[in-house]
């Protein structure tokens, strides 16, 4: 793995991010790079954002379950957005990442980074939280929404939920109650909550704690599950860069099994999941909204579709090729602030083939099981179901 790059390429990787959809906060930028500018160490930086998606990349590092010399014994790097994130990864401050899915799309075939999604890091783990007020869809006409990342599945389903109620999502113009608009903004989901608080936006969709958040405090209430509109949808997946499988094949082996082994720890015990992620400060939300995201009660909710179980947020670890057809499929339907242009050279049957490397994740499963464990199919393929309502 290149360890040093020059200013210049640093420099580079980041103004064709930022021109992508995406700017930076520089201050998270120069975190990392503090940390350890130049990786002599070869041992493996984990980078993350504070949700609950990024689970089982903090779980195994609370649990010890990283190989010792392969992933770094630091805590993982906390980044504030998804653009700092993305653009600390493209710049090599850190190596391994839980990244949005179509992030990832755009990393590899807009940016031509060369990346691979190794594992998915976990399904559904998401929802759109209103203000108290709202309690049908037709009242976010007229009003702004904020999303985490255009490139996000949650813009994506937001979308696919607001045409569903003949809403029409727009980008850089208000919104009109009249003709049935909503302005999307993108906003850190550090920022959602005390925006919906103050009655800025009328709502947000992004990952939890920050929908329990909303509940803990009062401020705002769950409408949908994300979950409940595209069944079992892979949010962030485990991004790499391609020289790591090519140089260091038994790094990356060992950096799945890890990430396999807390997908089961979290499962086997949730609370004690949430009490680890608390007590470890890996993620700052108090720890009743923690606990509330990994352990939804479904009663409490309305649910279209319950045996979907779209409240609970999924570490299945498996990559199926179907969900990546129908992403990049859904990408086209999707409006960004952004390069969207990418889009029209993309063959949705082979993006999948480009992007993923399962080899790792295969052998992990069988070490840790089967797929019986996970309830994957033996046949490692699925149908997807999506139903906005």
């Amino acid at each position: 793995m290149t360890s040093v790059l020059s200013r210049r390429s640093l420099l580079t990787g980041a103004a064709t991010l930022a021109a992508a959809g995406g700017v930076a906060g520089i201050a998270d930028l120069a975190h990392a790079a503090a940390l350890d500018r130049t990786n002599t160490t070869g041992q493996l930086r984990i980078g993350y954002l504070p949700i609950t998606d990024a689970a089982p990349l903090l779980i195994a590092h609370a649990a010890g379950l990283y190989q010792p010399g392969v992933v770094s014994a630091a805590k993982p790097v906390l980044f504030r957005s998804w653009a700092s994130l993305a653009e600390a990864f493209v710049t090599r401050q850190v190596d391994a990442v839980h990244m949005l899915m179509p992030t990832a799309i755009q990393l590899r075939f807009l940016l031509r980074r060369p990346v691979k999604v190794l594992t998915w890091n976990h399904t559904n783990g998401s929802a759109l939280t209103v203000a108290p007020h709202i309690t049908d869809l037709g009242q976010l006409a007229g009003t702004q929404v904020a999303i985490p990342f255009w490139w996000s599945i949650h813009n994506i389903i937001l979308q696919q939920l607001l045409r569903a109620h003949d809403l029409v999502p727009v980008v850089r113009r208000s919104a009109s109650r009249s003709s049935r608009t909503v302005e999307l903004i993108v906003m850190s989901p550090s920022d959602m909550v005390p925006a919906l608080a103050n009655r800025s936006i009328s709502g947000y969709v992004v990952a939890d704690p920050f929908n329990a958040m909303a509940q803990v405090r009062r401020i705002g209430r769950i409408h949908t599950f994300l979950g409940d509109v595209w069944r079992d949808h892979a949010c962030c997946v485990v991004l790499a860069h391609d020289d790591l499988i090519q140089h260091r094949p038994q790094a990356a082996a060992s950096l799945v099994d890890s990430i396999i082994g807390a997908q089961q720890r979290i499962n086997t015990d949730r609370p004690a999941a949430a009490a680890a992620l608390s007590a470890g400060a890996y993620l700052p939300q108090p720890l009743p909204a923690i606990k509330t995201a990994l352990t939804y009660r479904p009663q409490e909710y309305r649910i279209a579709h319950p045996d979907w179980q779209p409240q609970r947020l999924g570490y299945q670890p498996f990559p199926f090729p179907s969900f990546t057809r129908r992403l990049v499929e859904a990408m086209h339907d999707t409006v960004v602030d952004g390069d969207r242009a990418f889009l029209d050279r993309l063959d949705p049957g082979t993006v999948h083939t480009e992007l993923v490397d399962d080899t790792f994740v295969r052998a992990a499963l069988a070490a840790h099981g089967g797929v019986e464990s996970f309830g994957i199919p033996s046949d490692f393929t699925r149908t997807e179901q999506v139903q906005p309502r």
